[in-house]
Order: structure tokens, then sequence, then C-alpha cells
């Protein structure tokens, strides 16, 4: 089997309420707008040259690579969130680095620890920062809640 490097990239985030863990995160998928794809989790590398894009519609059933940061809770009232950051090399020919974060927290605190990470990945690798892109989300949890956010690649 031959896998095609993805060449587009775009962010995406949900949050839902649902019956039970599993219903709240594809309520996240859905409002996300990636709930009718089947997401298959990949580590955080970003390819090279890889450009963003809008977020687009997906075919439906399609297997979609994606870098997530998922967390549920069924206790009313906890402030959730998840976030991604994507940091950019310098050198347009070394890859970008995702990194993703969920916690019982705010939207601000999540997305500051995943810009921390992608930071410190950069730093691990010795790559100089051309510049970071981040999203997150939060959700106050009325039963049992999900907040989503993602990175997805395309080609």
């Amino acid at each position: 089997m031959i896998i095609m490097t993805p060449t587009k990239y775009f962010m995406v985030k949900g949050r839902s309420e649902g019956f039970t863990p599993l219903n709240a995160f594809d309520g996240a998928l859905l409002d996300a707008g990636i709930g009718n794809t089947n997401l298959v989790k990949m580590s955080s590398i970003c390819p090279p040259h890889a450009q963003e894009i809008a977020p687009i519609a997906l075919p439906h059933g399609a297997l979609i690579p994606v870098a997530y940061g998922s967390i549920q809770s069924s206790n009313p009232g906890e402030v959730i969130a998840a976030g991604v950051a994507i940091a950019l090399s310098e050198d347009e020919d070394h890859a970008g680095l995702i990194m993703e974060y969920a916690a019982i927290s705010s939207k601000k605190e999540v997305e500051k620890t995943a810009i921390q990470m992608a930071e410190q990945g950069m730093k691990m690798r010795d790559k100089p920062i051309k510049e970071i892109k981040s999203l997150a989300v939060e959700h106050t949890v009325k039963r049992c809640g999900c907040a989503f956010a993602a990175v997805v690649l395309w080609d």
C-alpha cells in the first residue's frame, strides 16, 4: 500500500453534549465538521511544504489523518477544553510539529500549554520557529460533554 504525503492541512474544533461519552465525542466531531469521516489518529508531524487551507467538506467515509486532542466528562459544571498548536520551522524543508492537549481547564490555559509544547518540541529538534498557529475550544459540561480540537491533513 502506498501512502501519499498530505499537501494541505486545516484546523478544526468542536464541542458537544451527548447521551454517553462516545455520543458526546461524535457530536463534537460533527460540530467540528468532520463527523462523517473515519479519523486515523496520527503522531504529530505536519509535512514540509504543506499549505494551510480553510476547512473543507470531506467525503463521507473517507480515511482522514488527524492529530487531535479530546476530553470527555460526565461531571456537571466542569469546564473542559481541547487545543492544538502547529509550530512551523524557518527551514521550509523541515516538517512542522503539531501538539495536542486537553484538560479540565479553560480554553486559554489549554491553548497556552499546546503552544508551549510545540515550542519545546521544535527546540528538541533544534529548529527555529517561523510561526505557531493554534486554536482551542472549551465546554461547560451539563450532563456528558466533550471538547475536541484537531489538525486535519489532506491532499
